[in-house]
C-alpha cells in the first residue's frame, strides 16, 4: 500500500511517500479503506519526538490518528461492523507506529464510530480527535448551564467545537482568537476576544465576577492568566501545559471512546455540530499539510485525502 511514514524523528523533510506492507489485522479490529486522514499538532510534535518519553516508536511509523474511510477487512471478533460500512475514528495505540496517513489502516473497533450521513469524508475526518477533545475537556471541568466558560483557542479546530458543545449545554462562552476570527466565533455563539497583552482587562469587561471553566487549547502560557479571570472555586484544564496542575487544574490526554464519537457525529449528521475544513492536501503531499499545520492560527482543520 501507498502511505507517509518516517525513519526517524525530524522536520517534515523526514517524511518519505512510498511502499508499505499491509497492516495485519487483530482480532478486534477492522482494516479500514482511508479515504479521508486530519492533521493535528499532536502529528508534528510526535514526529519531532516531543512524545518519545510517553510513546515507544516502532519505526518505520506512520503518523495520523485520526480517519474516515470504509470497512473492507473484518478481525476474526468484530460483529459491530461489515464489509462496507463507513467509519470515523480516533485510532490511537499506546506506541507510534500503524497511523491514518496511509491507504489502509487496521483500526480496534473501541476506537470507532459510524461516519456522520451528510457529511464528505474529509468533513467527518476532521471531528474525531478535535471533537473527542473538545467534549472531554468540558465533561473533566463539569461545564453546565449558566456556566461561563473562557476558552484559550477556540478559532481552531478543537476551540470551534468546544464553543459550539458548551453553547449546547446553556454556558456562556468567551473565546480568545486573533481579530479576524471574531465574526466567526461570533456565528458559533461565542464572544471573542484578542489574545496577548491587555487579555485579562478584556476578559475581566466581559466577566467581571470572574469566569467559571477555562479550557487552555493553546499552551504558551495562556492558562497563567487563569487566577486572573477566573472567579472563586473555577474549574481549569488544559491539553498544552502542564503548569494547570499548579492551579488546581487538570491536563487531559484524550481517550479513545466510541460512545463520544458516536454523540459526536450524531450532532454532526443534525447539523447541531459544524465542521470546518481548511485545507486538503493529498497523501503524497502531507509534509506540506504539516507544515502547514505547525504554522497555527488555522481555523478549522487540515486534511489530507487519500484518492
Amino acid at each position: 500500500m501507498k502511505a507517509v511514514s518516517y525513519r526517524a524523528y525530524g522536520g517534515p523533510e523526514v517524511l518519505e511517500y512510498g511502499d508499505l506492507p499491509l497492516p495485519k489485522v487483530g482480532p478486534d479490529s477492522v482494516l479500514i479503506k482511508v479515504r479521508a486522514a486530519a492533521v493535528n499538532p499532536v502529528d508534528w510534535k510526535a514526529r519531532e519526538g516531543y512524545l518519545d518519553g510517553m510513546l515507544q516508536p516502532v519505526f518505520p511509523v506512520v503518523p495520523g490518528w485520526d480517519v474516515s474511510g470504509v470497512v473492507v477487512g473484518l478481525g476474526a471478533d468484530t460483529p459491530e461492523y461489515q464489509e462496507g460500512d463507513e467509519v470515523i475514528g480516533y485510532v490511537r495505540e499506546d506506541l507510534l507506529s500503524r497511523g491514518t496517513f496511509a491507504e489502509y489502516v487496521a483500526a480496534p473497533v473501541r476506537t470507532l464510530a459510524p461516519k456522520p450521513a451528510g457529511l464528505t469524508f474529509e468533513e467527518a475526518a476532521a471531528i474525531p480527535l478535535a471533537g473527542l477533545t473538545a467534549l472531554q475537556s468540558l465533561r473533566a471541568v463539569r461545564a453546565g448551564e449558566g456556566d461561563t466558560v473562557l476558552i484559550h483557542g477556540a478559532s481552531g479546530g478543537v476551540g470551534s467545537m468546544a464553543v459550539q458543545l458548551a453553547r449546547r449545554i446553556g454556558a456562556r462562552v468567551i473565546g480568545t482568537a486573533g481579530e479576524r476570527n471574531h465574526d466567526y466565533l461570533r456565528a458559533l455563539g461565542a464572544e471573542p476576544v484578542t489574545y496577548g497583552d491587555g487579555l485579562v482587562e478584556r476578559v475581566r469587561a466581559l466577566a467581571p465576577q470572574g469566569v467559571d471553566v477555562v479550557l487552555d487549547l493553546v499552551g504558551g502560557g495562556a492558562v497563567t492568566t487563569s487566577p486572573a479571570v477566573t472567579a472563586h472555586g473555577a474549574r481549569l484544564v488544559s491539553i498544552a501545559d502542564p503548569a494547570v496542575t499548579e492551579l488546581g487544574g487538570r491536563v487531559l490526554w484524550v481517550r479513545p471512546d466510541t460512545a463520544d464519537l458516536a454523540e459526536l457525529g450524531r450532532l454532526a449528521a443534525e447539523g447541531a455540530l459544524k465542521v470546518e475544513v481548511a485545507e486538503v492536501f493529498p497523501l503524497e503531499k502531507t509534509a506540506d499539510a504539516h507544515r502547514r499545520s505547525a504554522e497555527g492560527h488555522t481555523r478549522g482543520k487540515i486534511v489530507v485525502t487519500v484518492s
